[in-house]
């Protein structure tokens, strides 16, 4: 099989389906994943290397193999060799990268001595292996001045970029993922999906206390602008989620709903705000507007100047 494929043709081949391999594993998005990671890229040619040196190893021992059969085995072998068409620019680029030599010519480089019969060949150091020294020198050189010396892309650096893409990251997480909402994140919710989920939460389980309108019952009237606990999403995600006042009945649902859900009932809730219910319940707590951004209105002053008579007026008798 060997002598059939040549080794400049399995070496792409096997480099290209591990490259493959790594792009299906990794997921780089829509860049290619040696790009986005620079890091593959190392190991890719890393693999590259490591393939041509194992080629080069196996036909080092072929040859070692070759010269120690006799000069008619050496003739025969050398007749059985099936020829392959090849691409010869890329056969004698491998070659040259390689540095093998041909096995006719390698009685040429056997040194005189020998150890049990082995005999070894006087090969200098492969070009792959020279030039990948090189290029390691001149890495180490550029690196060595651009992070140390320079101080551009250190390793302090790259750890504040990663956090701050982990925090845009886990922000645009939170913003999907519903259910991590709490009472400093969630905020009241309009989409009409939203509250008819909520609409049925609340007739399921709040009807009894508050009736189906939200006028109250045993529990407050949800209509008015009046709020025992705080209005707002805030404080009606905080009441809903931990439950009422103590010894007022209201549980706390925190163990029946997930926050999503709970923040559907909230906005459900303030929804009911400025409807009229069919037997509303006398307020009860203070006048807190809903929405914490809305301005407070402004007071006529004209009947504040009357009330300030009438005191005036009553003082005096």
């Amino acid at each position: 099989m060997r002598n059939l494929i040549p080794s400049y043709i399995r070496v792409p081949i096997v480099f290209f389906i591990i490259l493959g391999l790594v792009e299906y594993f990794v997921d780089s998005g829509d860049q290619p994943a040696f790009i986005k990671y620079p890091v593959i890229l190392l190991f890719l040619l890393l693999v590259l290397l490591i393939l041509v040196a194992i080629e080069a190893i196996i036909g080092a021992l072929e040859n070692v193999m070759f010269q120690s059969l006799t000069e008619e085995a050496k003739e025969r072998f050398l007749a059985s060799k099936t020829k392959v068409p090849q691409f010869t620019w890329i056969k004698n680029t491998y070659k040259k990268l390689a540095g093998t030599k041909p096995i006719e010519t390698e009685s040429e480089l056997i040194l005189d001595h020998n150890y049990d019969g082995i005999k070894e060949l006087d090969n200098s150091l492969p070009p792959w292996w020279i030039y990948s020294f090189y290029a390691s020198i001149v890495f180490a050189a550029v690196y060595l001045v651009n992070v140390h010396i320079l101080g551009n892309n250190s390793q302090f650096d790259e750890y504040a970029e990663e956090y701050k893409q982990a925090e845009i990251s886990i922000a645009e997480y939170k913003k999907n993922a519903k259910d991590l909402v709490d009472i400093n994140t969630v905020t009241q919710l309009t989409d009409a999906a939203d509250l008819s989920a909520g609409k049925a939460i609340f007739m399921q389980n709040c009807v009894a206390c508050h009736m189906a309108d939200g006028g109250g019952g045993i529990g407050p009237n949800l209509t008015d602008k009046h709020w025992i606990l705080g209005g707002g999403i805030k404080n009606v995600f905080h009441t809903i989620t931990e439950g009422g006042r103590d010894g007022k009945g209201m549980i706390a649902w925190k163990q029946n709903f997930k926050p999503s859900e709970i923040a559907q009932v909230a906005s459900y809730v303030l929804s009911l705000q400025g409807t009229t219910p069919a037997n509303p319940k006398e307020p009860q707590g203070d006048i807190i507007w809903p929405d914490e951004t809305e301005e407070t209105p402004a007071v006529d002053e004209t009947k504040t100047t009357e009330v300030d008579s009438l005191s005036t007026m009553a003082a005096t008798k």
